[in-house]
């Protein structure tokens, strides 16, 4: 099941929601929008619906050009962050609407509902209205609803993100196992790097109304092409700053400074951009070449298994992310180390010189 996106291009108004975009997405696994609000994911998705027609360009499924197709003749299913079921009907008839509006047979539908409840672990709950639901058991009927149809194409609109922590790690968890047998188009759209991340399979990095890098979700994490794809796949905020390359060191202030990275040899001296995640800056040495920084902490943000620290560093404003609590005083003058073997180096035109070989996935990621 492939679909493809050609030159698509979507005005409203006087306003470009989304410009021009050519893509082909991977029809196995996750492919998963990320960006965030107004990034125009919803908007792509609804393209690719035909709830929407693109003002120009075409749109491509399985070899045809379904861009003037509506969606009541395309074979799709989208799964929206809100709980929309039924309110009138069991959890039963919710699961089976889509079947019967197909004019399936009734046994048929009775065994495709029941195999997907028992999936979706919704079997006792086959007869009860949505109102008697959790959260959980809502959205997991939704989703039942898109499963049973079979459909070649499921778009799934931040379906998680209504729900609590709990839920949504319990869910995030299933979802690449509810799709890994079935023959369809999966996209996912999401404002979270590490919800990208867990899910893996390919991953469109979406900045104002353009996808700004597409791949193997952790390749597009580890090789940024640019600076705005490094933002987009970073939270916390990924740092960047100016570094002056002069000879063989590069400088990053008077007194934070390094040798050259090998890319970055036979390039002129002059100015560079440098982004470090905030993983890469912890309060104890995190690697086998790290560098002091010297910071005043302005913002510290704990939570149970990790610190985020926001400190000053001369003029300029860091995200430090360590593991563990680090209750540091606001006003403290406080030493960070940074991981330079897991720096991202940019030209100015913001396009990336180096990706490290040791720039990891965060370890929350891999868990």
């Amino acid at each position: 099941m492939s679909l493809e996106l050609r030159n698509v291009v979507k005005r409203v108004g006087g306003e470009t929601h989304i410009y021009d975009t050519s893509v082909s997405l991977h029809d196995q696994g996750f492919n998963v929008l990320l960006g965030t609000t107004l990034a125009g994911k919803t908007t792509l998705m609804q393209l690719m619906a035909g709830l929407e027609k693109p003002t120009s360009g075409e749109i491509w499924f399985n070899g045809q050009n379904v861009t003037g197709v509506s969606v009541q003749r395309r074979n799709v299913s989208v799964v929206h962050q809100q709980f929309i079921n039924y309110p009138s009907l069991s959890v039963f008839e919710n699961i089976a609407s889509p079947l019967r509006v197909a004019g399936m047979k009734r046994v048929e539908i009775d065994n495709r509902v029941h195999r997907t409840a028992e999936l979706l672990r919704l079997t006792p709950m086959l007869k009860r209205n949505p109102a008697e639901l959790s959260g959980g058991q809502q959205q997991r009927t939704a989703l039942a609803r898109a499963l049973v149809k079979d459909s070649d194409l499921i778009l799934l609109d931040e379906p998680l993100a209504n729900l609590d922590f709990k839920l949504r790690e319990e869910l995030r968890d299933e979802l690449p196992r509810l799709f890994a047998d079935r023959h369809c188009t999966v996209v996912y759209a999401t404002s979270e790097p590490l919800e990208a991340l867990l899910l893996g399979g390919h991953t469109a990095a979406m900045h104002e109304g353009r996808i700004t890098q597409y791949g193997p979700t952790a390749a597009v994490y580890r090789h940024p092409i640019d600076e705005t794809t490094a933002r987009v796949f970073s939270d916390p905020p990924i740092n960047i700053a100016s570094l002056i390359k002069s000879g063989r060191q590069v400088k990053l202030s008077e007194s934070v400074k390094w040798d050259v990275p090998a890319a970055l040899n036979d390039l002129p001296d002059g100015l560079y951009q440098v982004g470090v995640r905030p993983h890469l800056i912890t309060t104890k040495p995190n690697g086998r070449n790290t560098v002091p920084l010297t910071g005043t902490v302005q913002i510290t943000e704990l939570s149970g298994s990790e610190s985020v620290i926001h400190f000053a560093h001369t003029d300029m404003k860091w995200v430090s992310q360590s593991q563990g609590i680090h209750a540091l005083q606001v006003g403290a003058t406080e030493t960070f180390y940074v991981n330079i073997d897991g720096c991202l180096y940019f030209g100015a035109d913001g396009r990336l010189i180096e990706t490290p070989a040791a720039d990891a996935v965060p370890q929350a990621a891999t868990a």
